[in-house]
């Protein structure tokens, strides 16, 4: 058998339609993490004084937590979009990909809920 034609030989290999979702989703987590940064600075810096009293003041308003555990939440999956292609893209072995992209996701996820519970402390005035 020979190699055939150029089209023949690439057949079946072209795109999987799966980078544009992730490179949208990618650009939207970046827009939103943009946006609630600026409104949360903005918002931090119109603090009178930035004690501890005050700043859990601040963050234990709903608007603020709201914004604050949005923002966890952006920044994370911002994250680990970013660290996965980064892995799919230089990791070659199966084996150390599915454990690196495993440990990724471990760490985003445990990064991710301890911010939301320890915005929810400061929420909830369970901060000591």
């Amino acid at each position: 058998m020979g190699n055939g034609t150029s089209i023949g030989r690439v057949r079946g290999l072209g795109s999987a339609h799966e980078g544009a979702h992730h490179w949208l989703v990618q650009r939207f987590t970046a827009i939103g993490n943009l946006v609630l940064m600026l409104f949360l600075a903005v918002s931090l810096a119109l603090l009178p004084d930035y004690s501890y009293a005050a700043v859990t003041g601040w963050a234990s308003q709903t608007l603020v937590a709201t914004a604050l555990a949005l923002l966890v939440i952006s920044v994370f999956w911002h994250a680990r979009l970013g660290l996965q292609v980064l892995i799919e893209d230089y990791v070659h072995d199966a084996g150390t990909k599915f454990g690196t992209l495993a440990l990724l996701n471990l760490a985003t996820i445990g990064g991710g809920a301890f911010g939301l519970v320890s915005i929810a402390r400061i929420a909830l005035g369970g901060a000591a």
